[in-house]
């Protein structure tokens, strides 16, 4: 197999060379290819991630002045892969912060079959501490845990009251869709920190669907497989470790309400105009 990997980095480079050390210490005969897009992280960060790639010969580094979002950076990466002279069909898309077994490209290569037959497949993400995050939402989110989004994004002081009694009743709200962890299937979506992407996602599309700068990923994502017919799998037989909320905890807290907030305006332009987004892919 051919596969690639693309990351994108915020000032969060140790984290990254992390990633990268659990890729490149596969020996296995797969051609492997890293590709980390960086959203205009410090020089500090910079230098360092210029050290991985001399130390790494699989690794190319792009450097953008700004930092241009999550899936825009990531779309960076997969253009970059799409102009090598043997294109990567198969591609590992993510956040910088995942740790991958020792065999993984053996999950893939055993799972080559699925990757082929489904556009994007959603591995088993697995926090450090143990908790399984994909699958995200197995069906859809419900008509009443969406207006709750609409009033916490309706203002932040409401938002901070929604967040506290929240996390006070989480055992009893938080959906139940990842305790199906063991269970291979077709779902909505995955979650957002890592994806797989093969040659029948590149059949329809030269990139990723990314009309904010971060969050709603997985719902744009969904809808633009929905737009022609694709499918996201989940295979808990492929997984990863995550570390979670590295890039986005350097945010403070009301930009990330205020980011939120930006993208949920997008999401509800489309949340209930399916032809809209098939006119967006034609």
């Amino acid at each position: 197999m051919r596969v690639g990997f693309v990351f994108t980095n915020f000032n969060d480079a140790q984290i990254t060379g992390e990633a990268v050390r659990s890729i490149v210490r596969d020996k296995s005969r797969h051609e492997l290819k890293i590709v980390i897009v960086d959203n205009g992280s410090n020089q500090e960060n910079l230098a360092l991630l210029e050290k991985i790639a001399e130390e790494n010969s699989i690794v190319s580094l792009i450097c953008n002045p700004t930092n241009i979002g999550y899936f825009r950076g990531l779309n960076l990466g997969i253009s970059y892969l799409r102009r090598c002279d043997q294109p990567y069909e198969h591609m590992v898309i993510g956040n910088n912060d995942l740790v991958f077994p020792t065999d993984f490209i053996e999950m893939l290569n055993r799972n080559e079959d699925q990757l082929d037959r489904f556009a994007v497949i959603a591995p088993d993400i697995v926090t450090m501490d143990g908790e399984h995050q994909n699958p995200h939402v197995i069906k859809d989110v419900g008509k009443f845990r969406e207006s709750i989004y609409d009033l916490y994004y309706s203002n932040y002081f409401v938002a901070s009251l929604i967040r506290r009694i929240s996390d006070a009743t989480r055992k009893i709200t938080k959906r139940k869709d990842e305790e199906q962890f063991r269970v291979a299937q077709t779902i909505t979506q995955g979650y957002g920190a890592c994806y797989i992407v093969g040659p029948l996602f590149f059949k329809y599309f030269e990139t990723l669907w990314a009309p904010t700068f971060f969050y709603h990923e997985e719902l744009f994502l969904s809808k633009q497989l929905e737009s022609k017919g694709l499918k996201t799998l989940y295979e808990p037989s492929i997984a990863v470790s995550h570390h979670t909320k590295t890039t986005m905890s350097r945010f403070p807290s009301r930009k990330k309400w205020e980011l939120g907030r930006e993208a949920h305006k997008e999401y509800r332009k489309y949340r209930k105009s399916p032809f809209k987004i098939v006119r967006l892919f034609k």
